[in-house]
C-alpha cells in the first residue's frame, strides 16, 4: 500500500511536463496551416497577373487583378514583377513574392519572422 501513495500525483505531474510541448506542437501546426493557406493565395495571384498582363498593359491593371485573387494577403508585404517578352503572342511572366509573417507569437523564437513565399505564372500576351 505504501507504493501506491507515492505514485498517486505522477499522472498529473507527467501531463504538467508534457502540456507545454504539446500545445507549442499545435500552434506550429496552426501556423504551417496559415502558411499553406498564403501560399495557395500567392499562387492564384500569380496567375491572376498573369491572365490580366496577357490582355492589359497597364502595370496598375495587372497588380490590382492580383490583388483580387488574394483579397486577404497585406498589400505592403506583396511584390509583384512584370517581365513582358515583347510584341502579341509572346510570353508575359508575373513573379509574385509575399513576406508572410509568423502570427503566432509562441514560435517567433522558433520560426523566422518573416517567410519569403514566391510563385510564377505565364501567360501569352494578346496584345501587339
Amino acid at each position: 500500500m505504501l507504493p501506491e501513495r507515492r505514485e498517486r500525483g505522477s499522472a498529473s505531474v507527467e501531463f504538467a511536463l508534457v502540456l507545454p510541448f504539446a500545445l507549442l506542437l499545435l500552434l506550429a501546426l496552426v501556423q504551417v496551416g496559415v502558411l499553406a493557406r498564403d501560399r495557395l493565395l500567392v499562387e492564384a495571384a500569380a496567375r491572376a497577373g498573369a491572365r490580366a498582363a496577357a490582355v492589359e498593359a497597364d502595370p496598375a491593371r495587372v497588380r490590382a487583378a492580383a490583388m483580387a485573387a488574394a483579397p486577404t494577403l497585406e498589400d505592403a508585404w506583396l511584390a509583384l514583377e512584370l517581365v513582358r517578352g515583347g510584341g502579341l503572342g509572346d510570353p508575359v511572366t508575373v513573379r509574385v513574392r509575399y513576406d508572410d509573417p509568423v502570427r503566432v507569437p509562441l514560435l517567433r523564437w522558433v520560426l523566422p519572422e518573416l517567410v519569403r513565399i514566391e510563385a510564377t505564372a505565364v501567360a501569352r500576351q494578346e496584345f501587339g
